[in-house]
């Protein structure tokens, strides 16, 4: 017999008829713990299992939450391999196939193409680097590939100009398909009111699932949130998350959580470890040749401006 929490999962929690042949048990959605032959039986047994179902979709949520992401939403960039750095600035989305560039391997490419007399190109896909005109084209055409990324940032371009009716359409059509980053935006929308309604519930709802996508400021937010709110032990959760991802801030936020209290000093240490091995992760000598040669080359910098 087949048991999930205390729960026989073998026979209709309502009813109690055993799965067969012709007899298939549906789960319940939300705490997955128990099952039902039909809709009627669910509904029959909803009052009965209210309070524990409520439970135990909390239990699972927090489980997700609170699992330390594989990576940081931005993943690795797809030429050199190692992790992006958090900070967008030392990298490069490009119109053409909406992949994200590390500067180093971007900085690379252009030296090699100045140095053979080539034209310039998309590092990754080898496109031809094309004109700002163009590269509105391109990326109208990534959008109706429907491609997230795409969206998302469609959706900055029309923060930026104040039109936020559109903007909010585009960030929610790239987070329903995923883009992390969109979750974060609507989050933010949200919060300040921008063409929405404030709502702080669906601003937590957004960084919550931007947190579990690997977005490590979004889940320090959700920290701050959490201290503001007294529960300095979920805070203490999100910071330790967010710097084993190389947030800065949330060393910070340890630190301060550190002296009052509410971090012991192995734990302190623990985090502060996975913080500098995960920035350590993303260093390489072609990232420190482009970070010490940004601004000395007006040919790259025109570069820069039309990707």
């Amino acid at each position: 017999m087949s048991k999930e929490n205390g729960a026989d999962t073998s026979c209709c929690a309502s009813c109690g008829i055993a799965e067969g042949d012709d007899i298939k048990l549906k789960e319940c959605a939300a705490c997955k713990s128990v099952r039902y032959c039909s809709d009627e039986c669910q509904k029959e047994h909803k009052l009965q299992h209210k309070r524990a179902c409520k439970k135990r979709a909390a239990e699972l949520h927090d489980e997700l939450l609170f699992k330390q992401p594989e990576s940081s939403y931005l993943g690795d960039c797809p030429i050199c391999c190692l992790p992006l750095q958090l900070d967008l600035s030392k990298s490069t989305m490009m119109t053409c196939c909406s992949k994200m560039i590390c500067n180093g391997c971007n900085f690379a490419n252009k030296i090699r193409e100045i140095e053979g007399s080539l034209q310039q190109r998309c590092p990754f896909c080898r496109q031809p680097v094309p004109t700002r005109e163009e590269a509105d084209k391109r990326r109208m055409k990534r959008i109706e590939a429907n491609d997230p990324a795409a969206m998302s940032h469609k959706g900055i371009e029309q923060y930026k100009k104040g039109d936020y009716q559109s903007s909010f359409k585009w960030y929610s059509k790239a987070a329903e398909l995923g883009d992390v980053e969109a979750h974060v935006r609507l989050g933010l929308m949200y919060r300040n009111g921008d063409g929405v309604e404030k709502d702080r519930g669906k601003e937590m709802y957004h960084l919550e699932e931007a947190a579990i996508g690997g977005h490590p400021t979004a889940r320090c937010n959700l920290g701050y949130h959490e201290w503001k709110n007294g529960d300095m032990k979920r805070a203490v959760k999100h910071y330790i998350i967010a710097a084993a991802q190389g947030q800065d801030e949330s060393t910070k936020l340890l630190m301060f959580a550190f002296k009052e209290g509410y971090v012991n000093k192995d734990d302190l240490a623990a985090a502060l470890r996975a913080h500098q091995a995960a920035v350590d992760a993303t260093k390489s000598p072609q990232r420190e040749a482009a970070e010490q040669n940004i601004g000395l080359s007006p040919c790259l910098s025109k570069i820069d401006e039309i990707m």
